[in-house]
């Protein structure tokens, strides 16, 4: 089992930058594909991106391409975002999910079984 805590969301203004941590319990934390994903007020849960498990590929929705780079430290138990030229419509709570040995289907939410409890990300115009 795993446990999830984000950290570093915040208000901030267009056109600047925040990174995201998702610190983990447990000693296999390496065998985890983990996602972003975020929720605006009102609106669905999203995918954001994505980093697979064993190979570290990494995939992100259209909307953060270019902006967004995920990546991950297995020796630190850590996956961060790093979000560069904020907008306001990326302004939402952002969640971390993890899946042990996660392959396909790693966009939908329903797929990860464990999740954080979400860090407010508010970028002003």
């Amino acid at each position: 089992q795993v446990q999830l805590v984000e950290s570093g969301g915040g208000l901030v203004q267009a056109g600047t930058s925040l990174r995201l941590s998702c610190a983990a319990s447990g000693r296999t934390f390496s065998r985890y594909t983990v996602g972003w994903f975020r929720q605006a007020p009102g609106k669905e849960r999203e995918f954001v991106a994505v980093i697979i498990w064993a190979s570290d590929r990494t995939y992100y929705t259209d909307s953060v391409k270019g902006r967004f780079t995920i990546s991950r430290d297995n020796a630190k138990n850590t996956v961060s975002l790093k979000m560069n030229s904020l907008k306001p419509e990326d302004t939402a709570v952002y969640y971390c999910a993890a899946d042990e040995f996660l392959l396909t289907s790693y966009t939908s939410f329903q797929k990860y079984h464990y999740w954080g409890q979400g860090t407010q990300v508010t970028v002003s115009s």
